[in-house]
């Protein structure tokens, strides 16, 4: 297994800088990198879907604009970014105009603390994880915003259901996530990776790491089946459910407002695979030389990408209230249990 990741500083070479240019230096280049990561991840991930759905529903998907279809990326954009930008008479404008701006963001400010291996961390709190729960939550607050000020019923149905969802799973989450802390002992990220490192059991050539998701497969599904209930995806994807509610809170949104809102749904979607990743993966921890960390982490998020995906394609969706009874009376009670027991057996280890 991989040790923990070099300093950004030794892996492009300016360590001998004084210490106020290495860290300046140090943030904007981690912040150019994760971002432009970021996006091109989030721009991707569209034509993605489209390969992935069309495989499990046996189409063709895109393949006319580019090798493979990659075109469709930059189609895409241009497409979306070139539509005109339609504003409902009803809106509410000031809130209309804030609300897409904050689902993207809230994604963006979590990553600021994720370890993402080779130095790529810009900030490492001690309350790291509170922090990333935190601020991922206020995509809710743009759903809700977005859904009022369209003036649409539909709108606001969505909005409200998508609220309804993230209270829902949003505990279950916290709860699971908080099982990890207590075997880590500590909310900062790096320390839930560093706690990590090393090797569970060693089976002749085969070993297997001591990550949590081997530790403790079940909180791990939990927080998988809850992650996917956040994002909205197969099957909780009732914010938007197209037979009864069109778009859910994005109906009366087009152009870059459109464009906003989507980015920050497929940015989200990385999030919740960086927390998994940190959490149950080992994070950047890997086979190989610490530089190929990031690397090992930008897999681990498309692994978890593509089990979103296979959901949408592979799980139908379910009525409102199952989703509630599921979040309240199933994900819940299952958190808590895990949380105790483990509780129980790394106060008997200690």
């Amino acid at each position: 297994m991989a040790t923990a990741p070099v300093a950004l500083a030794e892996w492009l070479g300016y360590a001998a800088a004084p210490l106020w240019l290495e860290l300046l230096l140090d943030v904007v280049v981690a912040g150019i990198i994760v971002t432009v990561m970021l996006l091109t991840s989030a721009l991707a991930g569209p034509w993605a879907k489209r390969k992935i759905t069309a495989m499990f529903t046996d189409r063709i998907a895109i393949n006319r604009v580019g090798p493979f279809g990659l075109g469709y990326i930059v189609a895409d954009s241009v497409r979306l970014l070139s539509k005109e930008l339609i504003i409902p008479d009803g809106a509410d404008r000031p809130a209309y105009d804030v609300a897409p701006a904050v689902l993207p963001l809230s994604a963006l400010l979590g990553f600021a603390v994720v370890p993402m291996g080779s130095g790529l961390q810009l900030a490492d709190p001690e309350i790291g994880l509170a922090y990333v729960f935190a601020v991922s939550s206020m995509a809710s607050v743009g759903m809700v915003v977005g859904g009022y000020a369209s003036g649409s019923k539909y709108s606001l149905l969505g909005s409200m259901r998508s609220v309804a969802e993230s209270i829902a799973y949003e505990i279950p989450l916290v709860v699971t996530a908080a099982s990890v802390v207590l075997l880590a002992g500590s909310l900062r990220l790096s320390d839930i990776v560093a706690a990590q490192q090393g090797t569970l059991v060693s089976l002749g050539p085969i070993a297997i790491p001591a990550w949590y998701g081997f530790l403790n497969p079940f909180a791990m599904a939990l927080f998988a089946v809850a992650a996917l209930a956040e994002v909205g995806r197969n099957p909780f994807d009732l914010g938007e459910a197209g037979t009864e509610l069109v778009g859910g809170y994005i109906t009366e949104y087009s152009g870059v407002y459109f464009v906003l809102f989507f980015l920050g749904e497929f940015l989200h979607i990385f999030l919740s695979g960086a927390i998994v990743a940190t959490l149950f993966l080992g994070g950047p921890l890997g086979p190989g030389p610490a530089w190929l960390g990031v690397v090992w982490f930008g897999a681990k998020i498309w692994a978890f990408f593509l089990f979103t995906q296979w959901c949408r394609s592979a799980v139908p969706r379910i009525r409102i209230d199952q989703m509630l009874q599921i979040g309240w009376k199933g994900l819940l009670v299952l958190s808590f249990a895990n949380l105790i027991l483990t509780a129980i057996i790394v106060g008997v280890i200690a």
